[in-house]
This record gives structure tokens, C-alpha cells and sequence, in this order.
């Protein structure tokens, strides 16, 4: 019996356990993957308080891990398959085990959306810029987004590419005005706007990639096999499983004190219903929801 078990090991749910293991409670902490959750994928951590020169994703993710650990909390790498959460004792269980505790925390934020498209699923497609980058050094890269996140990926990545490509739905970038200038001052940086992704075609990897005008509708085919396609379409919530709770738009709704509907039961980050998705506010969220699950046990 544990007095806290949080779902997700990124800036939420690292943030919750802290401050639930610095009130003395016994905190358990269930991650499918990695530490770090979507934040421990991106090229450059920006606009974070104190954050190092140079900060990335993965050296982000390494010193929230780090911090966790040397705070005593114990994390475990499983897949949660199954909640029950009404009740007084809260019972969660994973792929490997079976565990319970006084209350939960509900930190495990969002998989990217997937554009539902003709070839998405073949090589070269959907991949990640720290990672995959260098692969394509040189070559012509198409980022599929024009968001924060989409857009400095995109600054990223025309360091390494020959050319790089923003595909974005609106007219213009919807990015932060940071970003933009950044775009501008980069002479291998294209915008396509007011298009969309619409089918990739190839045998084993993307050869030929379909773009449609969404004003004209009018179809271009860019015959490119050597192209790389980064996919920042946005996030799905990870609230599949959490069948109890009332969900909306499979957001998870909290008050002020990050509370669900169920007592005992929180919710901290992209996982719920706000209007501002930054590490920031996972943060904030993770420690008023920590706190508050404390003072429950």
C-alpha cells in the first residue's frame, strides 16, 4: 500500500513526486517508457526558468530523473492497463504487477497525433529531430505543423537539412513571434501555408509525398525519396484507460487544487482540460496536485 501512486514520469508527475515524497509519503511512480514524457523528445527545452545553455530535451529529462531518484522515490517502468479509482483505497494495475494506494495522480499527459493519411506509417515518415536528424543532413525535410513546437523543431532541423519545409493548415505560422523571427533569419526555411499532408506514397519508405491546398484544393505531388517528414499535428490525451472519470473532449477536468471529480484522485498537466500546454504549467500542476494528495494520506 502505497500513499501515492503517480501515473507518468514527465514534468508533472516528477514535479508531484518531489513534493509528495518531501511531506513523507511513500511515493510510487509508473512510467511505460521514460522519463521525460513528449518533453524528453524535443531538440531545445525554451522559456523554462533557470534552464541550462543549450538545454534538450534528454539532458531536461536525465536531471528530472535524477532529481526524482536522489528524493527517494521510487519509479517503475510498466504499462498501466487497468485503474480503479472510486473508493478508498485506489487500486492501479500494469503489465507487470498489481499496486494500491490512498490516493492517485494522473500525470501520464499525451501521445502526438497521428494524421490518419494513406502511407503514414512508412519509413521516413513521423520521426524525431534529435534522433532521427543527422539521418537527413543535407536533404529536404518537411515539418508538418505550424505551432510552437512544430516551428522550433523546424529551426532545429535547418542547421542540419539542405532545405526545410513548414507545412501549416493556416495562412501564416501560429508560433510565437520569437520563433517567426528566427524563421525569417534562416535562408533554408520555406513556409507552405494553408496546406495539409494528404497521402505519402513508396514501397518501404516515402517516395512521393501528396499536398492539398485547402483553400483551392488543388494537389501536389513532390517526388523527393530521400526526404524526411517530422509530424507535429498536436496530442491526443492518454485517458484511454480511466473509464470512472468524466472526460471531456478526453481531457481530464480538475479545480484550482488539480482535484478530479473522484476524492483522492488528481490530475496534473497535459492530461487535463487548460488552456496553456508548457512545461511550466506541468510543473505547477504537478506540485499543487503532490502537495494536496499529502495532506489526503
Amino acid at each position: 500500500m502505497y500513499d501515492i501512486i503517480i501515473i507518468g514520469a514527465g514534468p508533472a508527475g516528477i514535479s508531484a513526486a518531489i513534493y509528495g515524497k518531501s511531506r513523507g509519503k511513500r511515493i510510487l511512480m509508473l512510467e511505460k517508457n521514460r522519463v521525460g514524457g513528449l518533453i524528453g523528445n524535443v531538440s531545445t527545452v525554451t522559456h523554462y526558468t533557470a534552464i541550462m545553455k543549450e538545454e534538450s530535451g534528454k539532458t531536461f529529462a536525465e536531471r528530472m530523473k535524477e532529481q526524482a531518484l536522489s528524493a527517494g522515490v521510487e519509479i517503475r517502468y510498466e504499462n498501466v492497463t487497468e485503474t480503479k479509482l472510486i473508493g478508498n483505497n485506489k487500486k492501479v494495475v500494469t503489465d507487470k504487477g498489481s499496486y494500491e494506494s490512498k490516493t492517485v495522480i494522473l500525470a501520464n499527459g499525451g501521445s502526438g497525433r497521428m494524421l490518419g493519411i494513406p502511407g503514414e506509417s512508412l519509413k521516413g515518415i513521423r520521426l524525431n529531430a534529435t534522433k532521427d536528424g543527422f539521418d537527413y543532413k543535407g536533404k529536404n525535410i518537411y515539418i508538418i505543423g505550424g505551432a510552437d513546437g512544430a516551428v522550433k523543431e523546424a529551426i532545429y532541423l535547418a542547421g542540419i537539412a539542405g532545405k526545410v519545409t513548414i507545412v501549416c493548415v493556416e495562412d501564416e505560422l501560429i508560433c510565437i513571434q520569437e520563433f517567426k523571427d528566427k524563421v525569417t533569419a534562416h535562408h533554408n526555411i520555406e513556409i507552405m501555408p494553408h496546406s495539409s499532408l494528404t497521402a505519402v506514397y513508396g514501397i518501404e519508405r516515402a517516395e512521393r509525398l501528396e499536398f492539398t491546398d485547402n483553400k483551392t484544393g488543388k494537389k501536389q505531388i513532390v517526388q523527393d525519396a530521400e526526404c524526411g517528414v517530422f509530424v507535429y499535428a498536436g496530442i491526443v490525451p492518454n485517458t484511454q484507460i480511466y473509464t470512472e472519470l468524466k472526460l471531456d473532449n478526453g481531457y481530464i477536468p480538475v479545480d484550482e487544487l488539480m482535484q478530479t471529480e473522484i476524492p483522492g484522485v488528481f490530475a496534473a498537466g497535459d492530461i487535463c482540460v487548460k488552456k496553456v500546454r508548457q512545461v511550466a504549467t506541468a510543473v505547477a500542476d504537478g506540485a499543487i496536485a503532490g502537495i494536496q494528495a499529502a495532506v489526503m494520506c
